[in-house]
């Protein structure tokens, strides 16, 4: 198997091509240091993760600002420390802020001369909009949970993406490498669906899960990164190996 095998890559966008982990941390920390529990970077986005995953389920069509503020009120809770709605709510509008990985859009912009650019992501359009900006690529679509009315790990987002991707570019699940970082989000389900998938393993330095719940089993994944850059690079070595001489 090859990646010039593929046509189209579909990503998940948040913590493979934007750092969520860094822009939630860092949109938590004042209500951590209020909370005065000493838990580490980690500690907090374990946490995150574990209300994240339960509110996604509990309230699959919720828009995902309103995900993000009940998350924030459930933590609040959680670490004893009293928040207002107001409060809820800038952390629910804190996608906007999340930084793009410093590889994303080098990676990008070289996989676009390529490939088809989907985006399968846990986000509403708003939200995603301010991210695009942040990785200057045009998408060919963008397939978010708003449109589908539920969350990754759902088998239906997968479906919805496939059912697209034939009826707007005639493109079958042979041909679509699935992106992404969360073995949990992303990879479990793919492997479900019988996807070729590409892992970025953008926490390989760092042990745990972080910000996404650990994956049932051990998900398979056929090519494996430690970031977009070197997925691109990888890339670009098998296009000129490949490429018939002048």
């Amino acid at each position: 198997m090859k990646l010039s095998d593929f046509k189209v890559l579909t990503f998940d966008c948040y913590g493979t091509l934007i750092d969520w982990e860094s822009g939630i941390f860092n949109a938590l920390a004042p209500l951590a240091a209020k909370a005065g529990h000493g838990k580490t970077r980690d500690q907090v986005l374990e946490n995150y993760a574990q209300h994240e995953a339960s509110q996604e389920e509990e309230t699959p069509d919720m828009l995902y600002p309103q995900i993000l503020a009940n998350v924030y009120k459930r933590l609040a809770a959680e670490w004893g420390v009293p928040v207002t709605a107001a409060e809820a709510n800038v952390f629910g509008a804190s996608v906007p802020d999340w930084p793009e990985f410093a590889d994303s859009v080098e990676a990008l912009t070289y996989l676009k001369q390529h490939y088809r650019l989907v985006i399968l992501s846990n986000v509403d359009r708003l939200s995603f909009r301010a991210s695009n900006q942040r990785l200057q690529v045009t998408f060919d679509a963008i397939y978010p949970a708003q449109d589908i009315g539920s969350y990754k790990p759902s088998l239906n987002n997968f479906e919805y993406m496939l059912q697209h991707l034939q009826s707007d570019f005639g493109l079958g699940a042979k041909e679509v490498l699935h992106t992404a970082q969360s073995l949990f989000h992303d990879h479990a389900p793919a492997n479900s669906m019988g996807l070729a998938s590409a892992w970025i393993d953008r926490r390989h330095a760092t042990e745990g899960w972080g910000a996404t719940m650990p994956p049932p089993g051990t998900p398979r994944y056929d090519f494996r990164f430690e970031s977009m850059i070197a997925m691109a690079e990888a890339h670009r070595a098998e296009w000129a190996a490949t490429a018939t001489p002048a």
